[in-house]
């Protein structure tokens, strides 16, 4: 399995849920927006938002590449187990194609190391 890792830092933004999404935001390699009842969230490149509730910065995206089917199984729990195991915590966005997995920016080249011990093939830029 191949995961390419973004090139951009993100941060997590936390927003009221009657918060109006911006279409300024758009342009970017990646952004994710999910709203509930009790919160909107919005992930998307470093300083690219004001007016957010709080904020999680310092994260790094690896993209799972490809097409992932909706019957597979264990993606995300073998990416996941490898990383606890070098404790590494990870957050997660999934979309109707792939996964992405969110790690801390100086958890980077740990993640890489383990991750290509056990066979997985990293791509990106920045690596």
């Amino acid at each position: 399995m191949t995961l390419e890792l973004l090139d951009n830092e993100y941060t997590v933004y936390k927003f009221n849920p009657d918060y109006t999404v911006k279409e300024t935001i758009a342009p970017v390699e990646f952004y994710s927006v999910t709203k509930t009842y009790d919160e909107l969230s919005i992930v998307a490149p470093s300083g690219s938002h004001t007016g957010f509730f709080r904020a999680e910065t310092g994260w790094r995206i690896f993209k799972v590449e490809g097409t992932l089917d909706f019957s597979l199984i264990g993606v995300l729990s073998g990416i996941s187990t490898i990383l606890a195991y070098a404790n590494i915590s990870i957050f997660v966005i999934s979309t109707y194609d792939t996964d992405y997995i969110m790690i801390k920016k100086e958890k980077v080249d740990e993640a890489v190391k383990v991750l290509r011990e056990n066979n997985y093939k990293l791509t990106g830029q920045t690596l």
